[in-house]
């Protein structure tokens, strides 16, 4: 897989943003298929940093309502990257 393709977003949360600044961690919404090997491969790909470790988790979809319809959203696959000694992504430094 192409590595534009398993990573997806950047997930710019308040509790990502504190592990950023704090700990160096980067949260990522990855493809669902994709393993740690090839999440790390394209991290180091796309933004040229070294990366040290990656957890995974896949996220379960939540019941929605509304009104008397109700749904499902997605499941999905979420990636903590935590970067090689004080390396940063700059392009998320000024979120």
């Amino acid at each position: 897989m192409e590595p534009r393709m398993i990573i997806k977003q950047f997930l710019a949360t308040e509790k990502s943003t504190i592990a950023k600044e704090t700990e160096g961690k980067y949260a990522f919404s990855v493809d669902a298929r994709a393993n740690k090997h090839q999440i790390k491969d394209a991290i180091e790909k796309i933004f040229k940093v070294e990366v040290t470790s990656v957890r995974t988790m896949i996220m379960a979809g939540k019941l929605k309502r509304l009104g008397r319809n109700e749904g499902k959203t997605p499941i999905w696959k979420k990636a903590i990257v935590k970067l090689k000694g004080d390396a940063q992504i700059t392009e998320f430094e000024n979120l």
